[in-house]
């Protein structure tokens, strides 16, 4: 029994996930009235959560005079408290973004596919050839079978590293080109084949039968030579290389005969091997570009309307009570819906700030009440919140809800105020 009564905080963080009242009641004040009897005041603080919208309060309890009960208060009637919250002031409209759709779009990968020195036939078996050229195909056949886009054409690109002449790289790097470009043009025509098996045939109104083929895409051939530009990159990026390689590289860098550069590098920098053997395979690459046009579109450019999703979960969290993460989604908005989320969590300024910057409609102009009457301008508070009224009727009634607008009815009886504005 001592090990359970020990373990009755940690069963109740297990079974209790979110508790509402964290504190027990209070004695906050006793009074006397004029009949001799006790009066007890107590306090009690209730946490408001995400989804919250009242809380029943039922007493019950029992009256002792040390050990010996001498009463039993009998279970009470629920009183219900509704929550007022800012939530309930949130513009549910709707808000959208305009979105351009382009006919046409662009896609691109590259892939290090290793070849023999001085060769320039494709070789699956040599180095991780069959990782990168899997790779490719499966980029290929995804695109083949998309069903938002067609393939127009694929650019191929291959690069070279610097070593050897700059006439046998730019020859060896175009070959290579035209030797990827065939390789994979013979295995999209294979697949082509495959997906027309797959999608049958169809019949026209006049009897001919079609193949429901992919059409042939064209394989661009490109030569990048060799690749220096990537070179300066790597370089730079280098761990490796010491301070004093790195200068001299960049200063060998304005030599306009790449032969000559290439030739001082390996003669003048000490971090040169490193280069050949860790840095130059870096620099065979070959790139795809891939050209494509959404399916059924004809014009170049369509714009559409979208729903703003980020907006509109800003707006669903001020709904669930989660201000803070309401907050971060609504701040580049910038707008009513923000000033709700700063005012739920007394943000008070801020509010203010983007507030005083939209036309004065009936929600700006209650939110308005209420900040005013945080920061003790009566005058003001009294303004906004009868002009709101005027403009709509159902802050006559939604006053009462907020304490910083109900005690403001109260002191000055504003609804009177009001219907006398209204009569004159």
């Amino acid at each position: 029994n001592n090990r359970k009564k020990a373990l009755t905080g940690k069963m109740y963080k297990k079974y209790v996930k979110v508790p509402i009242v964290r504190d027990g009641l209070r004695l906050d004040t006793v009074m006397r009235d004029f009949n001799g009897d006790f009066i007890y005041n107590y306090v009690q603080t209730i946490y408001t959560r995400p989804k919250l919208r009242k809380v029943d309060i039922v007493l019950s309890g029992d009256v002792f005079e040390s050990d010996k009960k001498l009463y039993s208060v009998p279970r009470s009637e629920p009183l219900t408290f509704y929550i007022s919250s800012f939530s309930t002031l949130a513009d549910n409209t709707e808000r959208y973004l305009t979105k351009v759709i382009e006919r046409r779009a662009e896609a691109n990968t590259a892939c290090y596919i290793d070849f023999a020195s001085g060769k320039y036939d494709v070789n699956e078996s040599l180095s991780n050839n069959c990782d990168e050229i899997g790779r490719i195909k499966d980029n290929l056949a995804s695109l083949m079978q998309n069903t938002e886009y067609d393939l127009d054409s694929i650019v191929v690109t291959a690069s070279a590293s610097p070593e050897g002449s700059w006439i046998t790289n730019e020859t060896l790097s175009k070959k290579r080109s035209e030797s990827i470009s065939k390789y994979f043009g013979t295995w999209m025509n294979h697949l082509a084949d495959s997906i027309a098996a797959t999608r049958g045939f169809s019949v026209d109104e006049k009897g001919q039968i079609y193949k429901n083929k992919p059409e042939n895409i064209p394989l661009l051939s490109r030569s990048n030579g060799e690749n220096w530009r990537m070179l300066d990159v790597l370089v730079e990026r280098d761990s490796l290389l010491t301070e004093k390689d790195k200068r001299m590289y960049r200063k060998l860098s304005s030599l306009t005969n790449p032969d000559e550069r290439e030739r001082r590098m390996s003669s003048e920098m000490v971090g040169y091997r490193h280069l050949r053997q860790s840095v130059y395979p870096r620099l065979r690459t070959v790139r795809f570009d891939f050209h494509l046009h959404r399916k059924g579109m004809i014009k170049d450019t369509v714009h559409t309307s979208v729903l703003d999703s980020v907006y509109m979960d800003g707006v669903q969290a001020i709904r669930n009570h989660e201000y803070e993460r309401a907050i971060t989604l609504l701040r580049p908005y910038h707008d009513y819906n923000t000033a709700v989320a700063y005012c739920s969590l007394d943000y008070n300024a801020s509010a203010m700030e983007i507030l005083n910057q939209l036309p004065h409609n009936a929600k700006v102009n209650y939110l308005l009440a209420i900040l005013w009457s945080r920061q003790n301008n009566v005058q003001k508070a009294v303004e906004c919140y009868l002009q709101a009224c005027v403009q709509d009727q159902n802050y006559i009634h939604r006053g009462n809800l907020d304490p910083e607008i109900s005690d403001l009815i109260k002191r000055y009886d504003l609804h009177r105020q009001y219907e006398t504005d209204v009569n004159k």
